[in-house]
């Protein structure tokens, strides 16, 4: 991410993080805020920079101890992609392998390092408000709105995969222990997620695709509207509306270009890396790899012959840049390493592959789309809406079908669920798709009863909150059923 680059400089304020084993204790230094830092607009903006280091987080193989580093958004394709019939790993060993199997416990370190580099995303976007007075006048409003577009980020996040959280949204310290720890309401979690987008709605604009922008906001509020417990469709269509009718963004011609092309036309906002580059780099793209190993470990989100069967019937020219066959395992191809020619014979990875570049794809135009059309939608089994069609239709044409010959009457919901599967696949969405529509329970079961998951049940939809957390908060902080 190039922006890390003028956070070192000034960093004296923002990296606050200790090396010892309370690192990850949710009450980390950041939620202490050192008054003498924040003293002028860029020293401002600088702490804003710092929130997005945070959840671009520390490469593993930059730093292999996980105790000592947040991984900020690396390790998500474990908690969506592989809890998903997408995924699975190589093999059964490690907690990596605990994901596909539905066997994640309170003491699973992935899962733990999820919740707390997004409580780390929170902490430091509290820190940027308690001081945006500092700022200058004409830079308040778009600070503090991208601040709240961060914040409101890491609690969607946080709040389908662990339930009710703790909602802190001012500077604590470490005495404050019942609001640190106290579980919040969903409803409650949710409303302050739409307050923060809203803000971020109305003061923000379309300079940035790496930072938080108007569109980002406008799109991520989409999702939340359809995803929280009492679903407005009508507000997320206009908001899809918006985007769509703002003609900023368009679908790329070529599906490859979205990947390796990367801030494109179609990309509205996405975590940025540098390839070759240890501090701005990420690993995950070499954990891909199975037959021939390119990261620390190998064999990480392997291609399910279920999803592969989909992309036979549905995935037009998506194929080929999605994944491939090595012949032993199907592995993503999405985010191959810069340099990386698997046409060969053996496949080549390029020079750096354990410190890539390839972006976080949080949201790009072809997801509006689809977004638009679940909107029209509205949680029924089918509509016959020419407007959802259309949309739905858009991202068809650009995988090859023809807009015609292929063009349905009627959009059925399977069928909706089924284009943003192949569309997005190994995008960290499907997970969160599947709640969103209310199918996770069946869809999950049935691809564990095939699988032979016999630990599945419909409780592990939540992750545990992480026992070492429950243990700081001194039976505050209370664990979801099941665990």
């Amino acid at each position: 991410m190039k922006y890390i680059k003028y956070i070192l400089l000034v960093g004296i304020g923002i990296m606050f993080h200790s090396c010892d084993d309370e690192f990850l204790n949710p009450i980390p230094d950041s939620a202490i805020v050192v008054d003498a830092f924040f003293a002028s607009d860029a020293d401002v903006l600088a702490g804003i920079i710092g929130i997005y280091d945070a959840i671009q987080g520390v490469n593993e193989n930059t730093e292999t101890n996980i105790t000592r580093a947040n991984r900020g958004v690396q390790f998500e394709y474990m908690l969506s992609e592989m809890r998903t019939d997408n995924t699975r790993t190589a093999t059964l060993e490690g907690t990596k392998a605990d994901f596909h199997r539905y066997r994640v416990d309170p003491n699973n370190i992935q899962s733990e390092d999820m919740y707390q580099s997004m409580y780390e995303v929170i902490f430091r976007a509290n820190n940027v408000l308690e001081f945006i007075d500092v700022a200058d006048e004409d830079n308040r409003n778009s600070y503090a709105a991208e601040a709240k577009f961060l914040r409101a980020f890491a609690y969607f996040k946080l709040v389908r995969l662990f339930g009710e959280v703790p909602l802190v949204t001012t500077v604590v310290g470490p005495t404050e222990k019942e609001l640190l720890f106290t579980r919040e309401s969903t409803a409650k979690v949710y409303s302050q997620i739409v307050s923060d987008l809203q803000d971020a709605v109305d003061n923000l604009d379309n300079t940035h695709k790496s930072r938080a922008s108007q569109a980002a906001a406008q799109g991520l509020l989409a999702k939340v509207y359809m995803t929280q417990d009492s679903p407005d469709y009508s507000a997320a269509q206009q908001l899809c509306e918006a985007i769509v009718n703002g003609m900023e963004f368009s679908l790329e011609d070529n599906f490859n270009d979205v990947f390796y092309n990367e801030l494109n036309d179609e990309i509205i906002f996405a975590v940025q890396y540098e390839s070759g580059n240890t501090l701005e780099s990420q690993s995950f793209s070499s954990e891909f790899t199975a037959t021939i190993r390119q990261g620390r470990e190998d064999g990480h989100n392997m291609v399910n012959d279920n999803l592969v069967a989909v992309f036979n019937a549905i995935g037009g020219n998506r194929t080929a840049t999605s994944f491939w066959n090595t012949g032993t395992w199907v592995e993503v191809a999405k985010f191959l390493p810069e340099g990386s020619d698997i046409t060969v014979s053996p496949p080549t990875y390029g020079s750096s592959p354990r410190d890539a570049g390839n972006d976080v794809i949080v949201l790009r135009y072809a997801d509006v789309l689809l977004m638009h059309a679940e909107s029209i939608l509205a949680g029924g089994a089918s509509t016959n809406d020419g407007s959802a069609i259309d949309s739905y239709m858009a991202v068809r044409v650009r995988a090859g079908f023809d807009a015609s010959a292929d063009r349905p009457s009627t959009l059925t919901k399977e069928t909706l669920l089924d284009e943003r599967r192949v569309e997005l696949a190994f995008e960290n969405q499907r997970f969160y798709d599947l709640l969103r529509f209310g199918v996770a329970d069946p869809v999950l079961s049935a691809h564990a009863a095939e699988m032979g998951y016999s630990d599945y049940n419909v409780r592990q939809l939540l992750l545990p909150i992480p026992a070492r957390e429950i243990n700081l908060s001194d039976g505050l902080l209370t664990q979801n059923p099941g665990y």
